[in-house]
């Protein structure tokens, strides 16, 4: 469904940025960190300031308090427009929301909670079908 979502935009000209929630995280937490300052120039901008960002995989990340912080900063600065552009973001996960406050801040779940639809999609799992 994501893969949906961002094909359309990008032929609208939007611009997309699809990628995992460990992915995602490290690159941010690498890239401030200066250890990886030539990557894709700027990741940080890029993800705070694309047109949808698409985080699969919320949940499988291992997390650690920079891990929240750089997460929260992610949601909270394009939920409120902070980078003053409107943004939009697709999360996905196999968490529930309660998982969801369980393993992560209750500031992070309460803007997950608050500010996104939640569709839950039911069925086999493609990948084990496409195998036999």
């Amino acid at each position: 469904m994501s893969n949906c979502i961002a094909q359309e935009l990008l032929k609208l000209g939007k611009t997309v940025l699809y990628q995992t929630a460990p992915v995602l995280l490290e690159s941010v937490i690498d890239y401030k960190m200066n250890k990886q300052k030539n990557l894709h120039d700027n990741i940080y901008q890029s993800v705070l300031n694309v047109d949808l960002l698409i985080i699969d995989d919320l949940g499988t990340e291992s997390l650690n308090s920079m891990k929240l912080s750089e997460l929260f900063t992610i949601l909270n600065t394009r939920i409120l427009n902070l980078n003053h552009k409107t943004t939009k973001t697709i999360i996905s996960t196999n968490l529930n929301i309660k998982d969801i406050f369980n393993s992560y801040e209750e500031r992070i779940g309460s803007r997950i909670a608050g500010y996104y639809d939640i569709y839950c999609f039911f069925g086999e799992d493609l990948r084990f079908k496409n195998k036999s």
